[in-house]
């Protein structure tokens, strides 16, 4: 992107309110009513489903429309509780798309797991090398980014529109067809320094323009709601739908209680996105060898970070383990792995190997074994592993992420489900040698309801307003890093204040 934009002028003053923020991540969503005036910030949860993939005969699909249906009963419910809400915002994950002809949708979207985009990686780079693309986007290199996925979309010739997940959503609602600019950032096909549709690329790689819909930044109005969507949540005519920073890891930024801009983020949930907020993007080659990524955030900010697998190395092998008929508990075995003492190793957490389904801890396993390291002889050492691992590949990633910039970090900041791990946050500080500083859990949803806020003219200002009124309003924990920061082995966590069960949920 090309430096800040400023922040968009409410266009009316109110001194409070009340929006819904609606939050799909990629293994369960939430509706969640905010509250926000200029001195105060309060969220909410009044709706939780499930989601996650559903294998078809032609490979690993989203139930998308089982996802609207939730979302319209979540705002129902949210609109029950509070009749004043004022907006709706929508975020989701990155990447993953619905394609419509006439309005209709063509197929349920494929998954970002599915591995039909290895043929697709080819055909791009055939046309396009990865240098000059990263010199264009300035992505990091990901088999499941959106412009691979569309090089093997049979449906794309027959579709006129392609919209990422919560533009569909908010189509649905509104009959509005537009690209939030932050997640239109993460397709490949936007300029990372125009912020902007790439129309020689696309002719490139031979997409049809046509499909690609107006841009909006966050705290546009996208629309109001159609009669129909309005009947069924139980609102008026007259509810905005706005557009926020619809890429869950941009909206969860917004939300990082930072008071100063040497800080560097984690959003963990089921991936741990690590990186440092800029003005501007870093196109070098050492960036482009580390594959760091350049996506949009929220007032033309730039988002520098990477991409680390995050919680699905656990959640996936808890989901192994209870297929087999266990039963987990997971905060034991998470208290568990904390109090091991006896040296163990850890492993790469950004294999290629740990990205799709299935048994997850053979796979680690094996990597161990590969590298002639010994193997976990039960869950608690594999799990002990996988966290430390995990931490490692983030402290990694935060002492990457500023010397690339060229900006150094004095406190990481995490937020997100992962904010409730003690252990991870614990061991996050010890091997990176920073203070952490732990939450808010629900990040994005809060990232969310301030740009809806903020839009409304609940409250006003930049960025840096917006943090320090989440500062004000949510109570972190702080993680010291101990004496030696790359031990193998470590004591209960030393928090200054006592965090919750952990959580395996996406920011």
């Amino acid at each position: 992107m090309s430096g800040s934009r400023p922040a968009r002028s409410p266009r009316s003053a109110r001194s409070s309110g009340s929006v819904a923020a609606v939050d799909l991540g990629a293994t369960s969503g939430r509706v969640m009513i905010g509250h926000v005036d200029h001195n105060d910030l309060s969220v909410r949860t009044v709706a939780r489903f499930p989601n996650g993939p559903v294998s078809q005969a032609d490979g690993l699909h989203w139930n998308v429309v089982a996802l609207y249906e939730h979302t319209i009963s979540g705002l129902r419910t949210a609109l029950a509780q509070e009749p004043e809400i004022r907006s709706i915002g929508i975020d989701s994950w990155a990447v993953d798309y619905g394609l419509l002809t006439n309005g209709r949708m063509l197929a349920e979207p494929f998954h970002y797991r599915d591995d039909r985009t290895a043929a697709g990686v080819a055909d791009v780079h055939s046309l396009v090398s990865p240098e000059e693309l990263y010199a264009r986007n300035g992505l990091q290199f990901l088999p499941f980014n959106t412009l691979y996925q569309f090089a093997v979309d049979a449906h794309l010739a027959a579709a006129d529109t392609a919209l990422l997940i919560p533009d569909l959503i908010a189509f649905w609602m509104t009959g509005r067809r537009v690209a939030e600019r932050t997640n239109a950032s993460t397709t490949g096909l936007l300029g990372v320094n125009t912020g902007e549709w790439d129309d020689e690329l696309i002719e490139r790689l031979s997409l049809p323009r046509r499909v690609f819909p107006e841009l909006v930044d966050p705290g546009v109005t996208i629309g109001q709601l159609l009669p129909e969507s309005a009947e069924r949540i139980g609102a008026g005519r007259n509810m905005d739908v706005t557009a926020v920073g619809s890429h869950d890891t941009a909206s969860a930024v917004v939300a990082v209680p930072a008071v100063s801009d040497d800080f560097a983020y984690i959003s963990c949930g089921t991936w741990g996105l690590v990186g440092v907020e800029l003005d501007s993007p870093v196109l070098t080659d050492a960036s482009r060898a580390a594959n760091f990524t350049n996506e949009g955030g929220v007032d033309g900010r730039v988002r520098f970070l990477h991409n680390v697998m995050g919680l699905w190395l656990l959640s996936e092998s808890v989901r192994t383990w209870n297929a087999a008929g266990e039963t987990i508990d997971l905060p034991a075995l998470i208290e568990a792995a904390a109090a091991v003492t006896t040296p163990l190793p850890i492993f790469d957490a950004n294999d290629p190997r740990f990205l799709a389904p299935g048994d997850l801890p053979a796979r680690v396993a094996e990597w161990l074994t590969e590298h002639d390291l010994p193997a976990p002889r039960d869950h608690v050492e594999a799990t002990r592993i996988i966290i430390e691992s995990l931490a490692d590949a983030f402290a990694r990633a935060v002492h990457s992420a500023s010397e690339l910039c060229g900006r150094p970090v004095s406190v990481i900041h995490i937020v997100g489900g992962g904010s409730q791990n003690q252990l991870l946050c614990q061991l996050t500080a010890d091997r990176s040698g920073l203070p952490v500083v732990a939450g808010p859990v629900e990040a994005t949803a809060v990232g969310n309801v301030l740009i809806q806020a903020r839009a409304q003219g609940f409250v006003s200002g930049d960025l840096e307003s917006l943090r320090a009124l989440v500062a004000r309003a949510f109570v972190p924990a702080l993680y010291r890093p101990r004496a030696t920061p790359w031990r193998t082995s470590a004591p209960r966590p030393n928090t200054d204040q006592p965090a919750p069960a952990p959580s395996l949920e996406t920011p």
